[in-house]
C-alpha cells in the first residue's frame, strides 16, 4: 500500500467518525424521558407573560419560533405569577427580574410527577442583562429560546461554549448572535429542535394529567417561602457545564414527582 493512499483511508476514515460522533450528538437531546401529557398533536401550551415590555419582542418571537413545530403550538397568555415567578399548573410562566447577583443568566425549572411535566417556568435575570456582554438583543433571544425550549422537555444540542455554534438556541455559546466569530446564529431553534420535538411527542397519553396523580390532583410543590431563584432551594446537582458549574438539579419533592432545574451561568 503506497504512502499516498493510506493517508487518503486515514482521511476518510476520520471523517467518517466525526459524522457518526456528530450525528450521535444531534441524535437525541431530549430532557431525560419528561414531557407534557396530551391527547392530540399538535398540543397547545400557555406561555404565561409576566416579563417587562424590554422582553416582550422576545417571548413573542420564541413563542412564534417554537409554534413552528409540527407537534406544538404555544400561546402567550396574561402571567399569572409573583415577581418570584412562582408556577401555574398546567403552563410555563415566563418571567424576568433582577434576581441578584447569584451568578445564574437564565434558568428552566419544570415540576414532573412520573414522566409528564406538570407545570414550568422560566427566568431571565436582569441583573446581568442590564450589564455588559449580556445587554443585547442576541443575548436576550438566545437565552429566553433556550429557557422556554427547556421547558418542552429538550436539552442541550451542546454543551462547549467555545465551539462552533450550531445554528440553535439549544447550544451553549460566548457568541449568541454569531458576529464575532462568524458563526451561526443560535437565537432560534433549528430542524434538530423540531425534530427532537417530534420523537418526544409522538406517543399520545392520557391528557394534561397524566398518569401517577396525587390523590387531589395538584402538583407537590415546595412551600412559597422558599426562594427557588437560589441554588439551595434547587435540590442535588447531577450534571456540570463546560466551565464546571452545576448546571442541572434534581429536588425529590415525593409522590413520584420532583422539580428539576436547569441553569445558564452567567460568565
Amino acid at each position: 500500500m503506497n504512502k499516498k493512499f493510506l493517508v487518503i483511508l486515514v482521511a476518510a476514515a476520520v471523517l467518517i467518525a466525526a459524522g457518526i460522533f456528530s450525528s450521535i450528538a444531534y441524535a437525541n437531546h431530549s430532557w431525560g424521558k419528561y414531557h407534557w401529557a396530551r391527547t392530540t398533536n399538535p398540543f397547545n401550551l400557555n406561555l404565561g407573560d409576566n416579563v417587562s415590555a424590554m422582553w416582550d419582542t422576545y417571548l413573542g418571537t420564541t413563542s412564534g419560533d417554537w409554534s413552528l413545530s409540527s407537534v406544538l403550538n404555544t400561546a402567550i397568555v396574561a402571567g399569572q405569577s409573583t415577581e418570584n415567578c412562582w408556577p401555574t399548573k398546567g403552563r410555563v410562566e415566563v418571567c424576568n427580574n433582577a434576581y441578584g447577583d447569584n451568578g445564574w443568566l437564565g434558568l428552566a425549572q419544570i415540576w414532573v410527577r412520573g414522566s409528564h411535566i406538570i407545570q414550568g417556568v422560566a427566568k431571565m435575570n436582569d441583573t446581568y442583562f442590564n450589564i455588559a456582554p449580556y445587554n443585547t438583543a442576541a443575548w436576550r433571544q438566545f437565552v429566553m429560546c433556550q429557557e422556554v425550549g427547556h421547558t418542552f422537555g429538550l436539552d442541550h444540542q451542546d454543551e462547549i461554549f467555545d465551539n462552533p455554534n450550531l445554528g440553535t438556541c439549544m447550544d451553549y455559546t460566548n457568541d449568541p448572535s454569531g458576529t464575532i466569530n462568524e458563526w451561526l446564529s443560535n437565537e432560534h431553534p433549528n430542524q434538530h429542535d423540531y425534530d427532537q420535538l417530534v420523537t418526544i411527542y409522538t406517543h399520545l397519553d392520557g391528557g394534561s394529567k397524566g398518569r401517577g396523580n396525587s390523590a387531589n390532583g395538584k402538583p407537590a410543590t415546595v412551600g412559597q417561602n422558599i426562594d427557588l431563584n437560589d441554588s439551595s432551594a434547587w435540590g442535588e446537582a447531577m450534571r456540570k457545564d463546560s466551565r464546571g458549574n452545576n448546571s442541572l438539579y434534581e429536588r425529590d419533592l415525593g409522590n413520584d414527582e420532583r422539580l428539576f432545574t436547569f441553569v445558564i451561568w452567567a460568565n
